[in-house]
């Protein structure tokens, strides 16, 4: 049997079908993964919103906002961009506004451990696709999508 480059494209193309057609579940992770880290940033805002709060005003320094107006903005959005990511409804909203929740963080916070910045930057590329591909096959995206002709 001789081996051809037509032989070995078709034998790799059959083994890597079912990861193709596996891809929305890679989707559907990425978007339980991100939203449950926001959303559980968010609880932790609220349960104890004077630490919030002084933690906005002294420790974070986040441009152009007074410090309330940024703790609200970054609670409100940690809370409801999560369930919008979690369901697959408005999945690119819910990841650019994520996006730069993260963003905001990682450049406010004036020292940041290694290991934490890199969580941010998983985080990020994760919101990155998500705002590129959609929230997959199981959003409700999919289920409100006009028709193509």
């Amino acid at each position: 049997m001789q081996l051809t480059f037509q032989s070995l494209a078709r034998g790799y193309y059959r083994l890597s079908e079912p990861l193709v057609n596996g891809a929305f579940l890679a989707q559907a992770a990425a978007r339980f993964y991100v939203a449950w880290v926001f959303f559980a940033s968010g609880l932790t805002k609220l349960r104890d919103w004077e630490t919030t709060l002084f933690l906005f005003e002294y420790e974070y320094s986040v441009p152009l906002l007074p410090f309330d107006v940024a703790a609200w903005l970054a609670t409100a959005g940690e809370i409801a961009l999560p369930i919008l990511l979690l369901a697959g409804f408005a999945s690119r909203f819910a990841a650019a506004g994520l996006f730069i929740v993260n963003a905001v963080a990682v450049v406010s916070l004036e020292e940041l451990a290694p290991a934490a910045l890199n969580l941010h930057y998983i985080w990020g590329i994760l919101l990155l696709q998500i705002f590129i591909w959609g929230g997959g096959l199981l959003s409700f995206d999919r289920l409100t999508r006009p028709a193509r002709h």
